[in-house]
């Protein structure tokens, strides 16, 4: 059996590893093994259905040192006015932009695309297979194993789906819809999150009628306005005071549903039917623009799940059956980007495995730089773990009050670290460090977004503290 020696072994190659050894690159001397099943980087993005985009700036993901994207403002859709939305192909390129011009140049990484890590790291010995011919070699690991699969992320073309169909109906993911949509007259987009969102929008934008979309939404969800997410100093009050704005009703709030309407009155949170609390906060990022084009859809059946599709329409778990057209088309949407029921979390560093797990939540791309920051320039696993609190990605607004509060106490321990402050706010991944930085306090506006985060941010920590142990008992 071959054997190759490194300082870590990563396994995986999409985002949260690329930003990983992105930053160990350029903070130390270490050498890497990267190993992945995919043929090319870019993880679950290899899979994505084509018309997918990212939910934030680009400007905001990928790796440290390299932007993603030309800093274009959109003049049209529904993004028009925000800064531009990287599709699933210039990820794709964009990444492997990253390994071909950055990683490999280096001399000191190695990248193994279609090889699948088949075990080891606790004595320091990872055993890796390729997925085409089964041969299996061992990596000798001087440092640590790093595991960048702990979110599982799951796409449409890829999951399980829960629920079966007749003979002669046509289940597909979003993947086949341009080739499929255009044979079908009826169409049933099933699921409540972002990909159902982006299906439906895709449809009405090539020219689908509202009235012939279906839409299974067993959760309403609240989703957070794009506005807010904006880079550049022009948006410092969309983007700081917005912030501003989720500490002031952190520190307000009365119970979760109390603190979701206030953040909706901010403009922080859009909902799409507002007769409705929506039960899941899964930090999907929208357009007011995109809500518009939602709300054009009355065929919702919401509060139910899928058990069974006929050539006559849906049975649905509870038992009702709902008639639909003939020959509809149904895109199944229902995969979890990550695995939001598994509510464990580990310890980040361990002498032998690195787990790499967001310390701010949503921001994966940021979190995984800060775990190789931290890795590069801090010796003591348990200060790094100290630095490095995991928060668990939420599924509701309860779980959502509980990452906000862990996001601030991982930023508090940041900010008893003079180098690592610096760094970070010289990070182009850190959305809110970046612009907050460059604050105008002669502005009298900007002064007092400042101030008012300033103001609000312990009331916030104490008033989280008493809901999440109201919500526990």
């Amino acid at each position: 059996m071959q054997t190759l020696e490194c300082d870590y072994l990563v396994i995986g190659a999409g985002a949260a590893a690329m930003a990983f050894v992105d930053v160990m690159l350029s903070e130390g001397d270490a050498t890497f093994i990267v190993v992945d099943n995919h043929a090319a980087p870019g993880g679950h993005w290899n899979d994505a259905y084509p018309f997918v985009r990212l939910h934030q700036p680009s400007s905001f993901y990928g790796v440290s040192s390299m932007e993603l994207g030309s800093g274009r403002i959109d003049t049209y859709g529904s993004n028009k006015g925000y800064y531009e939305l990287a599709s699933g192909a210039e990820i794709l390129a964009y990444f492997d932009r990253v390994m071909r011009e950055v990683f490999i140049p280096s001399g000191r990484v190695q990248y193994y695309p279609m090889h699948e890590y088949i075990g080891g790291h606790s004595d320091k010995v990872g055993n890796v297979r390729s997925v085409i011919s089964g041969e299996e070699f061992q990596i000798n690991v001087r440092a640590k194993t790093v595991d960048s699969t702990f979110f599982k992320t799951s796409v449409p073309s890829t999951h399980q789906r829960k629920y079966s169909n007749a003979d002669g109906v046509t289940v597909i993911p979003p993947n086949d819809l341009a080739k499929k949509a255009p044979h079908h007259k009826s169409y049933c987009v099933i699921g409540g999150g972002k990909t159902a969102m982006d299906t439906i929008v895709w449809l009405m934008d090539n020219g689908a009628n509202a009235q012939d979309i279906n839409w299974v939404c067993p959760r309403g969800s609240w989703l957070i306005n794009r506005a807010g997410t904006q880079p550049g100093q022009e948006n410092f009050e969309a983007s700081i005071g917005g912030f501003a704005a989720q500490m002031e009703a952190a520190a307000t709030a009365v119970s979760p549903e109390d603190l979701f309407l206030k953040l909706e009155a901010a403009g922080v949170m859009l909902r799409i039917d507002e007769q409705e609390m929506p039960s899941m906060v899964h930090y999907a990022t929208i357009s007011k623009g995109e809500v518009d084009v939602l709300r054009q859809i009355s065929n919702v059946i919401k509060g139910k799940r899928v058990n069974h599709i006929t050539e006559g329409g849906l049975v649905m778990q509870d038992g009702q059956e709902i008639d639909l057209p003939a020959a509809t088309l149904y895109i199944d949407c229902t995969a979890s980007a990550v695995e939001f029921l598994d509510k464990t979390t580990k310890p980040m560093f361990t002498e032998t495995l690195i787990t790499i797990q967001a310390v701010r939540a949503p921001l994966v791309s940021y979190s995984a730089a800060v775990v190789g920051y931290v890795e590069a320039h801090y010796d003591d696993d348990k200060k790094k773990n100290a630095l490095c609190t995991p928060i668990m990605l939420s599924d509701t607004m309860y779980e959502w009050m509980v990452s906000f509060f862990g996001n601030m106490l991982n930023q508090n321990a940041f900010s008893g670290e003079k180098d690592f402050q610096k760094w970070s706010l010289g990070n182009r991944l850190d959305p809110f460090g970046t612009v907050a930085k460059s604050a105008d306090m002669t502005d009298p506006k900007q002064a007092a977004i400042m101030m008012k985060l300033r103001d609000n941010a312990m009331p916030a920590a104490m008033n989280l503290q008493k809901l999440i142990a109201e919500g526990a008992d």
